[in-house]
């Protein structure tokens, strides 16, 4: 059995886009103000170790979900 050379070529995988400079000095910052915001609930407020955690958490699952829902339209209009 023999495979065709040009389904393979049909096939090959796509290069996936390139991450801009700007995205990754973007999630850069929030990853920093995430940190910030732990950092304050924790000491600045005495909230609490476990509820700081789980504040700056919510928060970037939160941003996560809102950076997933925007690619997602962003890639859908292509």
């Amino acid at each position: 059995m023999t495979v065709d050379r040009d389904v393979i070529k049909a096939h090959d995988q796509v290069q996936p886009d390139e991450v801009s400079r700007a995205t990754v000095v973007a999630y850069a910052v929030a990853a920093a103000l995430l940190v910030g915001w732990f950092l304050f609930g924790w000491l600045v407020l005495r909230q609490g170790f476990v509820d700081s955690i789980g504040e700056s958490a919510g928060a970037g699952f939160a941003l996560l979900l809102i950076i997933s829902v925007v690619g997602t339209v962003r890639r859908s209009r292509r």
